[in-house]
């Protein structure tokens, strides 16, 4: 059971009379409507309230069952209409019947004389489930004599008749107005406010329920005042104010609970998986192996690649090659002509078996074409970014419709990273071959790596965390709307290279752990 319903079940058996016992002492919630009508005739004569057209009186008829009589029309069975039984000290009445009921007013903003004084006036986004000890707008008394706002005294209770507000209480530690959106009432006599406010708490989603219209949904003052409402004895009214405010804390806080638990539940997956490949990237995920090549002789491997791709005009040479090694238990970097000390820049301590690169060093790009024939055109929203899948369907677009951003060459293989707003994570691997050439647009960086380097190894990292920080800091992705990292700072990101073998291995754990986090 949800802390809602616990509530609901709680707010239900107190209108019930079954949250307190009935105390047979007390007096008996008819002798309370008596005087309730005896207040009504008394407040009529004065003038201070109107005179009812067609008055409900709610009684038992001689077979125990209730009856209404409303004005002069002969008494009508309404036993279909009520909706529980309730104990024999009891009554029903029509929630007219208790409280003189009215609505608000909104006073013409074309006169502001009429704002800015000092008499509250509450909108329903005011109401607070509780006690309402102020508010942020005023009128004046120029308001309140020329227009029909209503000043509610101290005691009355308030709920919202308009838009996703309807229901929302509030019971008044001041006196004040009111716009139209919002219903009052002052009980007469000794009737407890408090438990009119539980009542009207515990009808709330059927007052939602009856609420009429589209855009603007609303439920009426009439349909307010003609709802039936169980009247226990006072006495009994207060026990059960007192029993409420016990327990409706206490499902607040389990009510807080609850939703500690669901944002748990709903944030730990992707947590889990923030971890996960934290450590993959660390080499904290599965063991080094001694007998592993070191990452060095791999990345010796991808220097000769690179030459050789040079010399067949498949690449353009690296003018600000770098190349990061070891010395004294540091790091450096030799970047045209200059050794420099890098720790600083490392973001955490990888296995000695490993070696931290540029980006550069160990991926290239195919470069860019305009198009001159048919292609797929691969586009930002071509990527499911909650999976990082290319959508399965392709966009075929002919040279002469071809966007001009419709400029990067990609094979399958190649990672995609939306270089615009990369928090996004709109990337993907090209797993599969195409109708016509595939075309990426300028949007993506495309890298593709070189052998050696598995690029699902790569994938994942730029998934870590680590390279969400890197891409996302305000150094490297500019603008406010479409933060966006160009590809020259994207290519000096360090990366943690592992050897092959453990490339290998790292790559079958996170295959074989993900599905799981997203199962949880």
């Amino acid at each position: 059971m949800t802390a809602q319903q616990l509530k609901n079940s709680i707010l239900q058996m107190a209108v019930q009379g079954k949250l307190v016992p009935q105390d047979p002492n007390d007096e008996p919630a008819s002798v309370l409507l008596e005087r309730i009508r005896a207040e009504k005739e008394r407040l009529i004569k004065e003038k201070k309230i109107k005179k009812e057209k067609n008055p409900s009186v709610i009684f038992r008829g001689a077979n125990n069952l209730p009856y209404e009589k409303v004005g002069k029309n002969e008494p009508v069975c309404i036993a279909d209409d009520v909706p529980f039984e309730i104990p024999k000290s009891w009554e029903w009445v029509r929630l007219g019947s208790i409280g003189d009921w009215g609505s608000g007013a909104t006073p013409s903003r074309t006169h502001p004389e009429y704002y800015g004084g000092n008499i509250p006036w509450l909108k329903t986004g005011d109401l607070n489930d509780g006690y309402i000890k102020s508010v942020p707008e005023f009128i004046t008394d120029l308001a309140l004599e020329k227009t029909s706002v209503r000043l509610n005294p101290v005691g009355s209770v308030l709920i919202a008749m308009y838009g996703a507000t309807i229901g929302k209480l509030g019971i008044l530690s001041i006196p004040a107005t009111t716009n139209q959106a919002c219903c009052a009432c002052l009980p007469y006599s000794d009737f407890f406010n408090e438990y009119l406010f539980y009542f009207l708490m515990s009808q709330k989603q059927a007052f939602i329920k009856r609420g009429e219209g589209g855009a603007q949904p609303n439920i009426s003052k009439e349909k307010i005042i003609s709802t039936l409402l169980p009247v226990p004895p006072v006495e009994e009214q207060h026990r059960i104010v007192k029993k409420l405010k016990i327990l409706l804390p206490v499902i607040e806080k389990y009510a807080n609970a609850e939703i500690a638990v669901d944002r748990l539940n709903k944030d730990f997956p992707e947590a889990l998986k923030r971890s996960i490949l934290q450590w993959a990237v660390q080499g904290k995920l599965v063991p080094q192996d001694p007998s592993d090549e070191p990452a060095e002789a791999l990345l010796e491997r991808i220097r000769v690649e690179k030459q050789r791709l040079v010399k067949e005009g498949k690449i353009k040479k690296d003018k600000h090659e770098s190349i990061i090694f070891r010395r004294d238990n540091s790091h450096y970097e030799k970047l045209d002509g200059t050794e420099d000390c890098i720790d600083n820049e490392l973001p955490f301590e990888i296995p000695e078996n490993w070696c931290w690169v540029r980006l550069s060093s160990i991926v290239y790009n195919r470069g860019q074409a305009t198009p001159n024939t048919a292609f797929c055109y691969i586009d930002i929203g071509s990527i499911d970014n909650k999976n990082q899948k290319l959508n399965t369907a392709e966009t075929i677009i002919f040279p002469d419709k071809a966007p001009s951003r419709a400029r990067k060459l990609v094979d399958k293989g190649d990672i995609l990273y939306s270089t615009v707003r990369p928090y996004l994570h709109n990337m993907c691997i090209i797993d599969r071959e195409f109708s016509k050439v595939p075309i990426a647009s300028t949007g993506f960086a495309v890298l593709a790596c070189h052998t050696g380097l598995l690029n699902k190894f790569l994938f994942y990292y730029m998934m870590s965390p680590d390279f969400d920080a890197y891409a996302n800091n305000t150094d490297n992705a500019k603008g406010v709307a479409y933060p966006a990292i160009s590809d020259a700072r994207l290519y000096k990101a360090l990366i943690p290279l592992p050897p092959f073998s453990e490339q290998q291995r790292i790559i079958q754990q996170i295959d074989e752990l993900l599905p799981l986090v997203k199962g949880l």
